[in-house]
């Protein structure tokens, strides 16, 4: 029987300040392409660095994961920040 995976919701503040929210299975490796790898990485990253992984939120499967990117992603700053914040 295959092993269930795991999708990851994830907040990367970059270096200058600006939130960027996106899901993957593993985000360590998901940053270091945002990070080092402009074909790999999202465009959003390509002016302005990621600095550090925020937040995360696992979710048994990737339809779960899309939605809950979609809410936060129509979040205002304000709402992003309270979310990491409360840290759930």
């Amino acid at each position: 029987m295959k092993k269930q995976q795991l999708w990851l919701l994830y907040i990367i503040e970059t270096q200058g300040s600006k939130l960027y929210t996106g899901i993957t299975t593993d985000v360590a490796r998901r940053f270091n392409e945002h990070y080092s790898d402009p074909i790999k990485g999202a465009k959003f990253f390509r002016t302005d660095k990621p600095k550090k992984v925020l937040y995360q939120e696992a979710f048994c499967n990737r339809s779960e994961a899309s939605k809950r990117e979609q809410e936060i992603k129509k979040m205002s700053r304000k709402q992003k920040i309270l979310l990491i914040n409360s840290g759930k």
